[in-house]
């Protein structure tokens, strides 16, 4: 199996978030649910309209269980992903019910993890990204990019399950020569 990296760059992001608007909403979604959660993409693809919309209104948090873990976990959605998730609803799902996938292929059910992971490398290739991208790259970028935010680092092991940080590293990406990088600007 071949590993996965996060996206690191935020101008790559943007660019995919322009390149999969373009084909639909609902694959800008996808992405950008991936990267502002951390949630695994079977959890993501999982996700019925009625987890999301409570009352006619976007949820703030969602309360799910994770398929690989079994977990309970709490997830909240930033301001953006929630205006994304109504514009989405509106224009793309209006008459949609609310069992229905969030995710809905044009066959009818939820889009499969393969055709996820179709979209995304598409997207990445436009964008000009040339590492490894796969489904798992959004659930890695939302760690790396939490960790660049100076977010401790046991707290991003506690969001993504991990059960050590050095696991968590290992998993965002952050490799010798950074942590070397780190150590160098000490200099006391």
């Amino acid at each position: 199996m071949n590993t996965v990296q996060p996206i690191r760059d935020r101008e790559k992001i943007e660019a995919m978030k322009r390149i999969l608007r373009g084909s639909s909403l609902r694959d800008e979604l996808l992405f950008t649910l991936g990267i502002n959660t951390g949630l695994r993409i079977s959890d993501i693809l999982a996700l019925r309209i009625k987890d999301v919309l409570k009352d006619k209104r976007v949820v703030e948090r969602l309360e799910l269980r994770e398929k690989k873990t079994g977990k309970g976990r709490m997830v909240v959605f930033s301001p953006k992903t929630c205006r994304l998730i109504k514009r989405y609803l509106e224009e793309e799902r209006v008459n949609a019910h609310k069992d229905e996938p969030l995710f809905l292929s044009q066959k009818g059910g939820p889009i499969s993890r393969q055709h996820a992971y179709y979209i995304l490398n598409q997207a990445a290739r436009y964008a000009g990204i040339t590492e490894r991208i796969g489904t798992h790259s959004l659930r890695k970028t939302f760690g790396y990019f939490a960790y660049k935010q100076g977010i401790d680092l046991a707290m991003i092991q506690k969001l993504l399950n991990h059960s050590s940080q050095a696991e968590t590293l290992r998993y965002i990406g952050i490799t010798q020569e950074q942590m070397d990088q780190a150590v160098m600007k000490i200099d006391l």
